[in-house]
């Protein structure tokens, strides 16, 4: 059994992972075996990803690369190939949200968030899987959200993506699984992070709305999202396609508490 959830040997790239979920899932990844290989779109963030990997005793590899330029994704993979190997691996999980009325959003801004959160892993992914196949298989996972099965105020165009997201991943399943590639995603419910803090103070309307919507009664916390990454990444989900793996305590399963 602990043979199904080993990546020993296997090269693991996720975008985005300076910090964060991306982090935390290539820190699960490298607990598990594998080699961790990681971008962003600039090199101070890269530097500030790789001096956090070291600190933690993991010598990662960081490239910088923008995921939406399909010439510079391309040319990075080759790189990347030869210095490290062949990509086993791929976690899509650069992204961007921006939080603005839909009758207020440019359509610049709703591009933008389009081109990074879907037009972004269908490039990677595209530039990725030569390499996946010809070794015989393959592993790609895309961060989801529940935005790819909700709607919200304010994040038309990150539901767009997300949901887009979501469609890619199942369409992808079906085009690659004779070449014995998994294609899955991962939708995270409300996760702790730095960036959420402020949010989380007891008594803050945004937390409350977010315990009570939560039958578990608690924002997740990006070691929750390390366990089914790792799942979706290795042998034991073989048989697993076109799946988006929701870990977000209920939320989507649940309709709210009923009114005293």
């Amino acid at each position: 059994m602990q043979k199904q959830f080993s990546l020993e040997g296997k090269v693991a790239l996720v975008t985005g992972a300076s910090y964060g979920i991306g982090m935390a899932i290539a820190k699960a990844f490298h607990a598990a075996g594998a080699v961790i290989v990681f971008n962003d779109i600039n090199a101070d963030l890269v530097q500030k990803g790789l001096d956090a990997y070291r600190e933690a005793g993991i010598a990662a590899h960081g490239y910088v690369f923008d995921v939406t330029d399909e010439e510079q994704v391309e040319k990075t993979i080759a790189q990347i190939t030869s210095e490290v190997g062949v990509i086993d691996i791929l976690v899509n999980n650069a992204g961007i949200i921006k939080r603005i009325p839909a009758l207020e959003m440019s359509a610049k801004d709703f591009r933008q968030v389009i081109d990074i959160d879907l037009n972004g892993p269908f490039i990677v992914s595209k530039a990725v899987a030569p390499g996946m196949i010809k070794k015989g298989g393959g592993k790609i996972i895309n961060i989801c959200s529940m935005m790819s099965e909700l709607g919200r105020e304010t994040v038309s165009a990150y539901a767009a993506a997300k949901g887009g997201l979501k469609m890619l991943t199942r369409n992808l399943a079906c085009e690659w699984a004779e070449h014995n590639i998994q294609v899955n995603g991962i939708g995270p419910g409300y996760i702790a992070t730095p960036q959420t803090a402020p949010l989380r103070v007891a008594g803050h309307p945004f937390n409350d709305f977010i315990i009570s919507k939560t039958p578990a009664a608690r924002w997740g916390t990006t070691d929750d999202l390390q366990g089914p990454a790792v799942f979706l990444a290795s042998q034991a989900s073989d048989f697993v396609n076109g799946h988006i793996l929701y870990v977000d305590g209920g939320i989507l399963a649940y309709i709210g508490k009923q009114p005293k």
